[in-house]
């Protein structure tokens, strides 16, 4: 592996090359230090970290990537929408992807990946020896060669405008992965939360089929190992395992409820 801040390898790039799933978890609530090393201590190949729905701000972004470049992770940005401010500014504090909400336009698109990419493919301004390339000197040129070729560009699909526009936002070249928000975009479809509804897998098979064509990744949210395991015979090549505050509520639930079984007896029992 090249030195950090020199043509690094991205993880989640180098799986999906191999054929593999890279999968990762969404953080939400947890704002610590630790939490992106103990994102890679559970074997997760990245942290999605979240600003469109936590008020984070690119500060908190900042000291939590920071933190976790030092692990085997890699640290993302799901940024709250498609600006130009918003994209350049997470991948100059080092995330190594960015993920963007409601991509509804083929102008939208563009606009996403001109901001992730330097020139000539895009145009996200320059500084060097800075967060993203780990404070290092070295060849610029070939710093932003491999800031395009390894940074990973994620558009969401998750409204019934971006569906109709499904094969324009695919075509366009530099991004990565279609990811769906099944929450929203059910919403959008006017059938909240109803992922059974046969418009609803018609849609789901419309993204698959479309990144088989293009050449992208499906991308998607699973609450568990049974569904992620459907997800990936259906055909999604990139994962996030649920998020931070509902994988602790479950466990911590779980374990309550366990604890309390076993030491009922024991107080019914008393002497």
């Amino acid at each position: 592996m090249a030195a950090m801040g020199q043509g690094r390898e991205n993880k989640v790039k180098r799986i999906l090359r191999d054929g593999g799933v890279p999968i990762g978890t969404m953080v939400f609530e947890f704002s610590t230090a630790g939490i992106g090393r103990i994102a890679a201590a559970a074997g997760a190949d990245f942290a999605m970290f979240d600003m469109e729905h936590t008020g984070w701000s690119v500060e908190t972004i900042r000291g939590l990537i920071a933190a976790s470049r030092a692990a085997d992770l890699e640290p993302m940005v799901r940024v709250p929408a498609a600006q130009y401010t918003f994209i350049a500014r997470a991948l100059d504090v080092g995330a190594r992807g960015i993920m963007v909400p409601m991509v509804e336009t083929e102008d939208q698109a563009r606009t996403i990946v001109e901001s992730a990419k330097y020139p000539p493919q895009g145009r996200r301004g320059t500084c060097f020896a800075v967060a993203h390339d780990d404070y290092l000197d070295g060849d610029i040129a070939e710093k932003m060669r491999s800031a395009n070729a390894e940074g990973v560009v994620i558009a969401q699909i998750e409204s019934a405008r971006g569906l109709e526009n499904l094969e324009r936002i695919a075509a366009v070249g530099g991004i990565d992965v279609l990811w769906i928000g099944h929450f929203d975009l059910t919403t959008s479809m006017g059938i909240p939360g109803q992922f059974d509804d046969p418009r609803y897998v018609d849609a789901v098979e419309r993204v698959i089929d479309a990144c088989r064509r293009h050449g992208l990744h499906a991308g998607f949210m699973a609450k568990s190992p049974e569904e992620g395991e459907a997800l990936v015979r259906k055909g999604f090549r990139i994962l996030a395992y649920w998020g931070d505050l509902w994988i602790y509520r479950q466990a911590l639930s779980q374990g309550v409820s366990a604890l309390r079984e076993r030491i009922g007896p024991l107080l019914r029992h008393r002497p």
